[in-house]
């Protein structure tokens, strides 16, 4: 563990360094693009005769298990990191959008591309259950605001939109994981599964989830409060994440949302009463570095990762008619909310045209297709997510401040 660890800091801060003195990049989107490009590099040797070198990078990247690193380990760090630093009274004032956009966004977008995907996957030859589509669905609908905040503040976008996209990223991350995990144990479960079970199941992780980030939470903040020293306070955070995820899972209820939940409550009211401008300083630069760090890692095993996959042609196929349908139903989840919102809520102008080109997908979709059980479904799923999340974030990330730029009037490169 500690040798595959230090492989990949190692490879991450090199190639962090190649896309800083060349291509100068966003750091996350320069870092996987290069490792696809060294992925594609691995493969074409085998193909032109030298498979020992693909077969040693497979054997070490399938050591690595992507989907528990990012859902086990990466992924609480992530959120409590990511709501630690949004304020809690702007989140508050853009409630409703954010709310409508993590709710019904993530249940419409699921139900459009499932059904698209039904229909897509048969016309291509792949034979794939509804409930299959309906879990593909729900893990390529959570957006990632990783990729896109940097981008969104070079554009100078609105405030108002940089607080929207955040918050509701953070959230549509804990509810998309909730949806997948029901409709996972509809798919697997030996017995028939009733409307009712799968309220009760949904209440359970997410208000579950919520009530216990608030309670960790709350402890973590009454311990802050009761001290003054910096480093116990930011040893307090990190079992707060480590400690809080892991029971969170023991429990059965919504570890991300209670990792959004907990930042949240820190990084407002823990700022705020509980810390000295000392403290505080160093609990900010602590969790940015975590932060940076942990993503660009993330980004770098997106782009390894292609070297264990199985693309097929109908897969390939399906993949490409599926990235406009994602893009549809991102447009018509924004878009049929803030229509009905426009009454008693102002938005920026274009607000629909950039979320929707804003609504990048992540690793957390990687990493739960990657959680589906062995059979003859998941492969084509596991395929198709990974071309859908390459687009979003490569061609999507690397346009979005042009967008930006263009849809709010700013003509210039």
């Amino acid at each position: 563990m500690l040798e595959l660890i230090a492989l990949l800091i190692t490879l991450t801060a090199l190639l962090a360094y190649v896309n800083h003195r060349t291509l100068k990049l966003p750091t996350t989107i320069g870092v996987m693009s290069i490792a696809l490009s060294l992925s594609f590099l691995m493969i074409s040797l085998g193909e032109l005769g030298f498979p020992g070198v693909e077969r040693q990078v497979e054997s070490i990247i399938r050591e690595i298990d992507f989907g528990h690193v990012l859902m086990q380990g990466m992924l609480s760090f992530l959120l409590f990191a990511g709501a630690l630093h949004v304020d809690l009274g702007s989140l508050a004032s853009h409630r409703a959008p954010i709310s409508v956009l993590a709710t019904f966004g993530v249940i419409t977008s699921t139900l459009m591309i499932a059904g698209a995907a039904f229909v897509i996957f048969d016309l291509v030859g792949l034979d794939l259950p509804f409930i299959y589509c309906l879990l593909f669905g729900a893990l390529i609908s959570p957006t990632d605001p990783i990729a896109v905040m940097g981008i969104l503040k070079s554009a100078r976008a609105p405030k108002s939109l940089e607080i929207k996209i955040a918050g509701e990223s953070l959230f549509n991350d804990g509810i998309a994981v909730v949806v997948f995990a029901v409709l996972m144990k509809i798919a697997v479960g030996a017995e028939p599964v009733s409307a009712g079970d799968v309220a009760i199941l949904f209440v359970e992780e997410a208000i579950g989830g919520v009530i216990f980030g608030l309670v960790t939470g709350y402890v973590a903040y009454q311990m802050l409060r009761s001290i003054d020293n910096y480093q116990v306070e930011i040893l307090i955070t990190l079992a707060l994440v480590m400690g809080g995820y892991a029971l969170a899972t023991r429990l059965h209820v919504s570890g991300p949302l209670a990792m959004v939940v907990a930042g949240l409550l820190i990084g407002n009211g823990g700022r705020a009463f509980a810390m000295s401008a000392q403290t505080r300083e160093h609990l900010d630069m602590f969790w940015e570095l975590v932060d940076e760090i942990l993503n660009a890692v993330l980004f770098l095993l997106i782009g390894l990762e292609l070297v264990v996959l199985t693309f097929t042609r109908e897969s390939i196929l399906a993949a490409l008619l599926l990235i406009p349908v994602t893009l549809l139903a991102r447009f018509v989840a924004v878009g049929v909310p803030f229509t009905l919102m426009r009454r008693w809520v102002q938005f920026t102008p274009h607000a629909v045209k950039i979320l929707t080109w804003g609504g990048l997908r992540g690793g957390i979709s990687v990493a739960l297709a990657l959680s589906l059980p062995s059979g003859p479904e998941r492969g084509p799923i596991l395929a198709v997510t990974y071309v859908v999340v390459l687009f979003s974030i490569i061609v999507q990330g690397l346009s979005l401040g042009r967008v930006v730029r263009l849809v709010l009037g700013e003509r210039s490169a």
